[in-house]
Parts: structure tokens; sequence; C-alpha cells
């Protein structure tokens, strides 16, 4: 049986069911075989996890020469976007990427061009270890909020902002003064924060 088709299954039960409903056991039945083909290619639960999460990577197609071309701000903030938009994609694949960090091949390449477009930028090693590990983590943190946005009977972006306008201006004056640009849509937020991130990035390679 071909590993894109039982890895792409996988993703789908992921996005179904949650990282939760993901066994070998239920993929084998989804896939209408047994669990020894599927130890065939994975050792264990944890494998085909890191292979799923490789696929998420996968989406992000993205070339490495196009990037070093276009500068560090705007090759990270083009693989910020793109990943989010790719993870967002994915109900509930999102949260399985918190498990461990991701060493599939797809995932290599991506932290691969973006380290190299820093590196190539000015920024000293360690500076450009971290900026990557945390620009991944901060798309992760939100792409999960995404995710989760919403659901379990939460109010709605109308609700509450209804909320926030009708808090007591004596108790909340502040509040009452910002309020009709609450909430602020999460999508926003994430543009927001990154450009905060990436002017900061900027200042710390001036400082080294």
């Amino acid at each position: 049986m071909p590993l894109e088709r039982i890895v792409s299954t996988a993703l789908q039960i992921v996005d179904d069911e949650g990282a939760d409903g993901l066994s070998m056991r239920t993929l084998a039945q989804r896939l209408g075989s047994g669990t020894a083909t599927l130890y065939r290619h994975f050792d264990n639960r944890a494998a085909l996890v890191a292979h799923v999460v490789d696929r998420m990577f996968g989406a992000v197609e993205l070339n490495g020469d196009e990037l070093l071309a276009m500068g560090w701000q705007q090759a990270l903030r083009t693989v910020a976007h793109t990943m989010f938009e790719a993870l967002a994609r994915h109900r509930n694949a999102a949260r399985l990427m918190v498990e461990e960090i991701p060493l599939g091949p797809n995932a290599m390449a991506l932290r691969e061009h973006c380290v190299a477009a820093l590196l190539a930028s000015g920024f000293p090693p360690r500076l450009a270890a971290h900026a990557y590990a945390t620009l991944a983590r901060y798309v992760l943190g939100f792409a999960i909020q995404v995710n989760g946005h919403g659901r379990g009977g939460q109010l709605d972006d109308a609700q509450v902002s209804a909320v926030f306008q009708g808090v007591d201006p004596a108790l909340f004056p502040a509040t009452v003064t910002v309020a009709a640009s609450m909430p602020v849509p999460i999508e926003d937020e994430f543009s927001f924060g990154l450009e905060l991130l990436l002017s900061g990035l900027a200042h710390l390679r001036d400082d080294a």
C-alpha cells in the first residue's frame, strides 16, 4: 500500500476525530487492511504521527532560492503566513506538532531555507536558530487557537463585542475607549504580532 495513501488517511482521521482518534487499529480499519501492513511502514504510533506532521509541512511549498532573494523579513513573513494557512486548514492536526520538534524531510527543508535566509542577512548562528524556533512556535500557537476558535459553546465575535461595549464605563473606562475595536480578529492579531516579532529581530540583528 502506498505510503502517501496511508499518511493522507491518517491525516483525515485526525481532521475528523481529533488527534486522540488516530491509532494503528483505526487507521487499518479506515484503509481496509490489517495493522501488520502499517507496521511495515511505522514502528509505532509516534512514527506515524511524525509522518503526518511532516505532511503538514509539505503543504508549505516554498523555493529556497526565492526566499533568499526576497530578503530575510519578507522570507519569514511569507513562510509564517503560508504555514499558518496550511495549519489552519486542519482543525486538529496542528496539535500533533506540540508533541515533538518536527524532524521530517519537509520540516527540515523549511527550517533550512529560513535559517539560510537569516544567516545570509547577517544574523549570528545562535540568533538565527532562536529566530526560527520562535517564529515556528508563534505560528503553531496561533494555528491551534484558530482551530479551536468559536467552538465549544463559546460566544461569537459579535456577542463578545457587545459585552465589551456594554461594560460599566466607571469601572472599565479604558475598555470602553477601545471597545469598538474589540475583539481583534485572530488573523489580524497574527499579522500584528508577526510584524512586532520581525521588528524585534531586526533590532537584535543590528545590535549583534
